[in-house]
């Protein structure tokens, strides 16, 4: 059965740099979106806004992915063209 998504915050630009790194309202599963017609981009998750490093990976253009984490990490992206919202799963 497929899960269904559960749209639970506003879709945004994501910041551009660690020291404004976003929770997306403290998310534990955010939709990530690269609108880019043609580049790839860089996201990355920190522990807090400005903090260490948790990891990062690349979305490629038009791709969507959905990230969880924890509720206090933060995230933030190479480029404003990855769009992010607040989303929970359902059966």
């Amino acid at each position: 059965m497929a899960n269904i998504t559960q749209v639970l915050g506003t879709q945004a630009a994501l910041p551009t740099s660690t020291g404004a790194a976003s929770s997306i309202s403290e998310a534990p599963v955010v939709r990530l979106y690269n609108s880019h017609a043609s580049t790839a981009y860089l996201v990355t998750v920190v522990e807090t806004q400005g903090g260490d490093t948790v990891g990062s990976f690349t979305m490629p253009a038009g791709s969507v992915e959905y990230l969880r984490k924890k509720y206090a990490q933060c995230i933030f992206a190479e480029n404003a063209a990855i769009l992010g919202a607040k989303v929970g799963f359902t059966n």
